[in-house]
């Protein structure tokens, strides 16, 4: 945490909502990141978003100046959407809902490279909210948000060497959902298919994200 910062979490504990106010400007990207990777739905992430913000300026003093107020803040978020979670019916988020397909829909022209990126994006969601929240939340605060070890450690209230336990798995599993996804888009029926299959995954393997790339050699 900066000093600036530090400045900010010490005058909002003594309650200035100016410098609160700082504080959700610095924050509430990476909270509505991870709420909308956690929930998949944009208007609920930013409803989690909102009241994350509530939730920590109720709770400022409670709030230890020891640890770093990203950790925290990203704690009460992660709490706050795994709740969510568990008060729905279900947890999986149909493709046809998720932004990144709505944005793709309209005559406009898209650059190639573009539409590619938002078509993995769009299928990244789709896999990531098929796993289980505790696996889900280490993958997006590492591969999404660049938090180390500890500090995704600190935000989940878990010990290191069990996030480096829960990230193999996750990684694991996207490489397993990713795999089944490929191989359902070419139908192995024939001698020809699978010849056909084969040189598919091969091609897209390049594609492949790197959490992907770990999960297959182990990493």
């Amino acid at each position: 945490m900066n000093q600036q910062e530090q400045r900010w979490v010490e005058a909002a504990r003594a309650g200035d909502k100016t410098a609160f106010s700082h504080l959700v400007e610095a924050y509430q990207r990476p909270v509505y990141n991870l709420a909308y990777r956690m929930l998949g739905n944009p208007q609920e992430a930013e409803d989690a978003a909102q009241e994350t913000f509530l939730r920590a300026y109720a709770r400022l003093g409670q709030y230890d100046p020891k640890r770093k107020f990203s950790t925290w803040i990203l704690s009460i978020a992660n709490h706050h959407a795994i709740d969510r979670l568990r008060k729905r019916r279900a947890t999986f988020v149909s493709i046809d809902d998720n932004p990144v397909l709505q944005n793709l829909e309209g005559d406009a022209p898209r650059p190639e490279n573009e539409a590619l990126a938002m078509e993995r994006s769009r299928e990244m969601q789709a896999l990531l909210i098929k796993l289980d929240p505790q696996y889900r939340t280490p993958l997006i605060l590492r591969y999404w948000e660049g938090y180390s070890y500890d500090e995704i450690a600190q935000a989940m209230d878990i010990s290191t060497s069990a996030v480096k336990s829960r990230l193999f798995r996750a990684r694991k599993q996207m490489a397993d959902l990713y795999r089944q996804r490929q191989a359902a888009l070419i139908p192995p029926s024939s001698g020809e298919a699978q010849a056909a299959h084969g040189r598919y995954k091969r091609s897209t393997r390049d594609q492949e994200p790197p959490f992907y790339h770990a999960a297959l050699v182990g990493a």
